[in-house]
């Protein structure tokens, strides 16, 4: 080994490597790769790293030169080209291929624009984070704060416990620290790690516990274990459940169009024979064909997909104004029908601004009013004090980034520790001093706070020999170890079972308040050697404790949270409080902000995890407060809740178990949460609630993911927190999530009211081409015109109704379920009025509008022709053709000009006798070329189709009984827009369109009639809502509260006696309303 450490260490390092020993998932093969170049030391020794200093600057130059390969890769999308090469119609085949080259541009483009934004969104808020993005090294022997990013192999990093762990790195230290890695690996526990057993640590992963360590990187970036992970993931467009349903919504409408497609065509061959004895037999079964091809066009609806983004993209945007950063698209539109919402208290509930405002200081009870006047005395003060100010890990910034002084001191760190540090400020002392004067760096030590004891530890050499050991922690902890308790002039006396009594029923009082209670304590040694052997590594902080104060600490809830909660709880969402407080805590504070209800219930973590799935099945209907909860008991409420992460099977089932010892599927598989997925589909034939929940720390990351709607905290969140989420709330705040509801509800409605309106016009487009061509016309709308119908109308519909603004009106209905139908009831009543009045209105115009309009029937006639030059000549008055004859191409300028086929067709006389050009044989194709013909027939249907449409999207805005088509449309300057566009639009198609749209035009008075016939949909609209017509009740999700039922125990079965005993209890624990 010996040989192996000094051919190391005249290698110079290289990245293959440091690749070498930090292999995922293979720690004794990395240690034995570490090893063979010298380990630890041989490793430092090859960076030329002083331990004590760290890098210098040139020296940190060197290593980002060397190693750092970082790439920041942008994905943009591509546009694809469509090239379309028509052989039958060169002239006009072009227009079919751009419309859907066009579509496809806009929809691609927009998502693609929209998930650009919200990337850079999100990176903007990870980079304005000043807390979770940055780290502490050693560079030039100071401690420095960087960002991770600017970490380089070779840097001595400066870790504390609650940190993210910035590169992959070597323990240098021999002390043993707690890391968490199930990020990375999966593995849930915290693993020790130290220099000579497992000294790897990996970026991204969370150190759970110990003292202040120092570690060498050994990867960054894409060479870290994280960094190949990010490298590998591929994130492939998944359609949101909304999508899905209007696909296959598209795809039923399309089959339909199909279905009515092959009828046109069979009845329009049957034609060939019937009504025009089979002659031009292939150029009518051509027309037929494209007839029928027209249909199918007409009966997809294009607009949908397009619809979806553009409201989905258009909320994302503005949702943002109400501090709500949308990450994943689905997450908008599956928060509107959200049932619950799974809510901590601190910061979301609270303002997280934690203040001690009483307490029991000694053995003396201050209430508010005496703890402001602080009149305890000077020696339960100081001791007080020195706890304070050295067992923590907060501190506090007076200034912000610009040097401009702070209103309120800022809290880096734990708020209750801070809480303590701004309470003894306020004694006039300053922590940092106090900490200076009577701290040791080389023999005392700190002990961050240990989830397992719930109290973090301080070991204090005195300067008269004697050692002071400082704890604080949870209360119903920390006081059951104390043994005596501190009087009211500093001595320690012993804690009486009267006094014990007296100090937990002040707890309770406190809490019951909903002060957040914490227990300072201490305990004394005479000499350092009277410190068990192994202090450094487990302190004596669990026996013969010295009880100081407790202090009763306020998080004052916000100020719009007891209306949120109230707007949340009318719409029909379920509000529960999942927090780590006491349940008497837990309670009030419920209670203050109307979570907790006189029906509800409370309960807590530590009986909820042991409960069968069945019991929680009972009272999840009633339960609003879960309390004294972990990471995990979250996960498994929202995991009963929606089903997510139940296991599928026994196999399953098995292997989630595995670590259990004597947990078998036959004999626990009904006992233990979360159950199964027979057991939970057997009690929820509807399926699942839709669950969001809010989260902030690291280790709520399982449950967010677990979640429909993950809401991470932007402003306390972890980077871990806030990557999990799909929704991050920029300020905190519980109505800021109640918004969230209100713009998913919205973006539903707005999808809802386009397909209203879209259905409206397909059906009518649908069944007028169809009555047409089965009645001889050729087609009513042709295929330029229909691209206006089905690419302009569609993206200004959708532009139009999906950028319609929440109401207050959303949120005082129930939320939808899963399986409830896209179109309701009242929706099928507005489409089916509109479509029999807009096709009756539309078929008159067809069969009768030439002769109420007095212009042509024929589309194809002549308004003006070109005459061409010819020698034919024509006998008048036999039609042929003849050298003799006295009619030529010139003659029909004569007698016509320039005149279309009523010329043609006319009687005229030469000669005495009379004849008719028509009648000519071969004359119109010989001598005559229409320039314009005469379509104002057909663009009298197409305008009164179009401003039906318009008028139309005013009566869509609404899906339910509101009779009022302008109510709020002053508010959406989109709305307005788009109609603007759309008649400046068809005002310039049809005066201008020519034969490229096939429209001639209007006079004055045409234009009148048309608008007034299509502003007739406004009275249909108004009328049609006075039909009595209600939305199906089974479409909405019920979360109403039950009738209280009690769980009764079995004297037959003691283990059910034991659930159902607990049940009972926690039942107890919920005070009374």
């Amino acid at each position: 080994m010996a040989h192996a450490h000094h051919e190391a260490a005249g290698q110079q390092l290289t990245q293959s490597m440091l690749d070498s020993m930090n292999v995922e998932q293979q720690r004794a093969e990395n240690r034995k790769a570490l090893d063979e170049l010298g380990g630890v030391d041989g490793l430092i020794k090859m960076i030329g790293v002083d331990v004590h200093k760290g890098l210098t600057k040139a020296q940190v130059e060197a290593m980002r030169a060397k190693f750092d390969s970082t790439l920041l890769i942008l994905i943009a999308a591509a546009t694809v080209s469509t090239i379309i090469n028509t052989l039958q119609h060169p002239d006009h085949g072009w227009v079919d291929g751009t419309a859907i080259f066009i579509a496809v541009f806009l929809v691609s483009n927009i998502s693609a624009a929209n998930d650009y934004s919200k990337q850079l969104q999100f990176r903007k808020l990870e980079e304005s984070s000043q807390e979770s993005d940055r780290c502490s090294v050693l560079r030039d022997g100071v401690i420095e704060r960087i960002h991770p990013t600017d970490v380089v192999v070779g840097d001595v990093l400066v870790l504390q416990a609650g940190e993210m762990v910035p590169a992959d790195a070597v323990m240098m230290d021999p002390i043993t620290i707690l890391c968490n890695e199930s990020s990375l690996t999966g593995e849930p526990e915290d693993l020790k790690k130290n220099r000579n057993n497992d000294c790897f640590l990996l970026s991204s992963c969370l150190i759970t516990e110990g003292e202040d360590s120092k570690a060498l990187s050994i990867g960054i970036g894409l060479h870290s274990q994280w960094g190949k992970i990010k490298a590998n993931l591929v994130s492939e467009s998944v359609n949101t459940p909304l999508q899905d349903k209007l696909e296959d919504m598209a795809t039923m409408i399309g089959k339909i169009g199909l279905v009515f497609a092959i009828a046109t065509f069979i009845a329009l061959i049957v034609s060939i024979w019937a009504r025009h004895n089979g002659k031009d037999v292939v150029e009518s079964i051509i027309n037929a064909f494209i007839i029928a091809v027209t249909i199918v066009v007409v009966a997809i609806p294009e607009g949908l997909p397009l619809a979806v983004t553009i409201a989905l993209a258009y909320s994302t945007q503005k949702i943002q104004q109400d501090n709500c950063l949308i990450r994943v698209l689905a997450a908008c539109e599956t928060m509107g029908n959200a049932t619950n919402i799974c809510s901590d208290k601190t910061g979301t509930l609270t303002e997280n601004r934690m203040t001690v405002v009483e307490g029991l200081f000694g053995d003396t009870i201050f209430n508010q009013d005496e703890f402001a006047r602080g009149t305890m005395s000077e020696n339960v003060r100081r001791v007080i004090v020195d706890q304070v100010a050295l067992n923590r890990n907060a501190y506090l910034v007076y200034k912000d980034k610009d040097g401009k002084a702070l209103d309120r001191p800022l809290i880096i760190g734990n708020k209750t520790e801070g809480a303590l540090i701004l309470m003894i400020k306020q004694w006039g002392f300053d922590y940092e001093q106090v900490r200076s004067e009577i701290f040791n760096e080389a023999t005392d030590r700190v002990f961050s706070f240990n989830s397992a004891k719930k109290r973090s530890t301080c070991v204090n050499f005195r300067s008269d020999g004697s050692v002071r050991l400082f704890c604080k922690g949870a209360s119903e902890w920390v006081l059951k170890d104390c043994t005596m308790i501190t009087d009211k002039n500093g001595n320690a006396v012993p804690l009486t079972e009267e006094k014990r009594q007296m100090v937990e029923k002040h707890i309770l009082s406190m809490a019951e308040n909903a002060l957040r209670t914490l227990v300072l304590a201490h305990k004394d040694f005479k000499k350092g050697s009277d410190l068990p052997s192994n202090w450094r590594d487990n302190p004596p902080d669990h026996e013969a404790l010295t009880l100081d104060c407790i202090v009763g600490i306020i998080d004052p809830l916000r100020s719009d949270v007891k209306e949120a909660v109230r707007i949340a709880q009318q719409a029909g969402v379920t509000v529960r409080m999942v927090t780590g407080d006491n349940i008497a805590t837990a309670c009030a504070i419920a209670r203050s902000c109307g979570i907790l209800t006189p029906t509800g219930l409370a309960a807590e973590g530590p009986t909820f995890r042991k409960m069968k799935p069945a019991d929680v099945d009972a009272i999840l209907p009633r339960l609003q407060v879960l309390a004294r909860s972990s990471p995990d008991d979250k996960f498994l409420l929202v995991t009963r809740l929606n089903g997510y992460g139940i296991p599928e099977d026994r196999a399953a089932w098995e292997e989630k178990f595995k670590t259990r010892e004597g947990v078998t599927w036959e004999k626990d598989r009904d006992l233990l949460l979360p159950g199964y997925r027979e057991e939970w589909e057997s009690t929820r034939p509807e399926g699942g609630q839709v669950v969001g929940v809010t989260g902030d720390g690291t280790n709520d990351a399982p449950a967010l993911k677990a979640a429909d709607v993950g809401l991470a905290m932007g402003i306390t969140g972890t980077k871990v927190a806030q990557s999990a989420a799909d929704v991050i709330i920029l300020d905190d705040r519980f109505s800021s999530i109640v918004k969230a509801i209100s713009w998913g509800r919205s973006v539903f409605d707005n999808i809802r009211k386009f397909l209203q309106f879209q259905l409206t016009v397909n059906t009518v487009a649908l069944f007028l081409v169809f009555i047409g061509a089965l009645a001889g016309f050729e087609p009513p709308l042709n295929a330029v015109q229909l691209l206006w119908v089905n690419l302009i109308m569609d993206t200004m519909g959708a532009l139009a109704l999906g950028t319609e603004m929440p109401t207050p009106a959303l949120l005082q209905r129930k939320p939808y379920k899963r399986s409830a139908s896209l179109i309701s009831w009242p929706m099928w009543r507005n489409i089916i009025c509109q479509a029999v009045f807009q096709l009756t209105l539309l078929l008159i115009l067809l069969f009768s509008g030439a002769e109420l309009f007095h212009v042509p029937v024929n589309a194809e006639n002549c308004f003006k022709f070109s005459v061409d030059s010819s020698s034919t000549r024509w006998n008048p008055f036999t039609g042929q053709k003849t050298a003799n004859g006295v009619i030529t191409c010139s003659s029909y300028t004569t007698f016509c000009g320039t005149e279309g086929t009523a010329c043609l067709d006319a009687t005229h006389t030469l000669g005495g006798q009379q004849f008719s050009f028509s009648d000519l044989d071969g004359f119109e194709k010989t001598c005559l070329t229409c320039d314009t013909y005469d379509l104002r027939h057909y663009t009298i249907i197409f305008n009164a189709f179009i401003f039906s449409q318009v008028f139309n999207e005013y009566t869509a805005r609404n899906i339910f009984d509101d009779w009022n088509p302008f109510k709020g449309v002053i508010h959406n300057h989109i709305f307005i827009g788009v109609s603007i566009f759309t008649i400046g639009a068809q005002i310039l198609l049809v005066e201008v369109g020519g034969m490229f749209l096939q429209t001639y035009p209007l006079t004055i008075g045409q234009w009148l009639v048309t608008v007034a016939l299509g502003a007739i949909g406004l009275v249909v609209g108004i009328l049609m809502r006075f039909i009595p017509v209600k939305e199906d009740p089974r479409s909405f999700f019920d979360n109403s509260l039950p009738e209280p039922v009690m769980a009764v125990a079995s004297p037959a079965d003691e283990e059910r006696k034991k659930h159902d005993d607990e049940i009972d209890k926690m039942k107890s624990t919920a005070p009374e309303m």
